[in-house]
């Protein structure tokens, strides 16, 4: 059965996803790219952006294994792009240039209403502003049968997790301190009674947890 899962999601040490003060220079907020350093040492990674080597260990299999079985992504605004408000530049098409990562559809959670948006590589931006239900009731028909992704941020994954929608959580804690930003887990105290922890692996640089909901 499909199922709603999140991967590799970063975290700091003090339970950050991401710094203050986003902008279109710095997604993950000032320094906040920090916590990804793990990722982008991989090869993995690397080959995504068109470079050779980087690691092939413990890092790099979650890495690897993060689009596995995946037919869909739903993602907050707030990952899509730095505006807020209606949409004033319908130019812009999100962080990840004309050719972005998914290579599948993907569900934007939004309060306002925009055109979908075809890109290169298979990725097809919708918007929806009917809320989390009705996104993840539309990603799980465009995936057909494959699981969906749920791709942040913190707060959208929060309102999925408070709703018991998410069936499993594979979450990166990494050793760099950000002091503030977006909590993930903040206003989730049922998580405890709802999932357990089913996977707990460290590299040399994170740590991977793998969360799953108790049946």
């Amino acid at each position: 059965m499909a199922k709603l899962v999140v991967r590799c999601f970063t975290l700091s040490l003090d339970g950050f996803s991401a710094a203050r003060d986003q902008s279109l220079e710095n997604p993950f907020g000032t320094e906040g790219i920090r916590i990804m350093d793990w990722a982008f040492a991989t090869s993995t990674f690397r080959k995504m952006f068109g470079q050779a080597g980087g690691s092939t260990g413990i890092d790099d299999k979650f890495a690897r294994e993060a689009d596995q079985g995946i037919g869909a992504t739903i993602m907050g605004r707030n990952m899509f792009g730095p505006m807020r408000g209606p949409w004033l530049n319908e130019e812009w098409k999100g962080w990840w240039g004309p050719n972005p990562p998914y290579h599948t559809p993907v569900f934007v959670l939004s309060h306002h209403a925009r055109p979908s948006i075809p890109m290169e590589g298979g990725t097809t931006f919708h918007f929806v502003t009917e809320g989390i239900e009705v996104a993840l009731k539309k990603a799980f028909e465009a995936a057909k049968g494959r699981d969906v992704r749920l791709g942040g941020g913190a707060y959208v994954i929060k309102q999925y997790l408070r709703a018991g929608l998410i069936d499993e959580l594979h979450l990166v804690l990494t050793n760099k301190l950000l002091g503030a930003g977006e909590r993930l887990f903040e206003g989730t105290d049922e998580i405890a009674k709802t999932y357990e922890c089913a996977e707990y692996i460290a590299s040399e640089t994170v740590t991977h947890v793998r969360l799953v909901k108790r049946t």
